[in-house]
């Protein structure tokens, strides 16, 4: 599926094809709720990275990689957040460590996204006290990662779009 994206003050504007645009997968992480999250979390779809293009305003464009302690050390994410530099809003994160892959940001998303039959919540157990988990009656939920990637789950949805 061809999608077209944006930041909300219009500087950035992108496209990427997408064998799994449906919105399901949403992450309570603090490193999403804080750099992305609306109602404590944030959703990513997944993409073809080869075919990620900016169309507008590069120069725009920011990264961001996250850091964390555990205990006396500090670890920094591989992943790379892009967000517009201008209005903060997130757009897509890649991680070189699956470099075929690239996550834009459901928020990001001008193309009309196709309503998923459920919600996968992840990371619960680092969601903000303030949270409350919302969802369908039988929604996986996982404290930490789930047992399936954004493609196995399109696919035992029978939901891959071809692009």
């Amino acid at each position: 599926m061809h999608l077209e994206g944006s930041c909300h003050c219009g500087s950035v504007k992108f496209s990427v094809e997408s064998a799994q645009p449906y919105p399901f997968m949403r992450c309570y992480c603090s490193i999403c709720r804080k750099t992305a999250g609306g109602g404590g979390y944030a959703i990513n779809l997944g993409a073809d990275a080869a075919t990620l293009k900016v169309i507008k305003g590069k120069r725009h464009l920011r990264v961001y990689q996250a850091t964390w302690r555990e205990g006396d050390e500090e670890h920094t994410s591989s992943g790379r957040r892009h967000f517009c530099g201008r209005c903060g809003s997130a757009l897509w994160l890649f991680d070189p460590t699956w470099p075929e892959l690239v996550h834009p940001h459901a928020s990001a998303i001008d193309t009309p996204l196709p309503k998923p039959p459920q919600n996968v919540h992840l990371m619960l157990g680092s969601k903000a006290p303030w949270v409350e988990v919302e969802g369908l009656p039988g929604d996986p939920r996982f404290d930490g990662y789930p047992d399936m990637s954004l493609a196995e789950w399109h696919e035992r949805h029978k939901l891959t779009s071809k692009s």
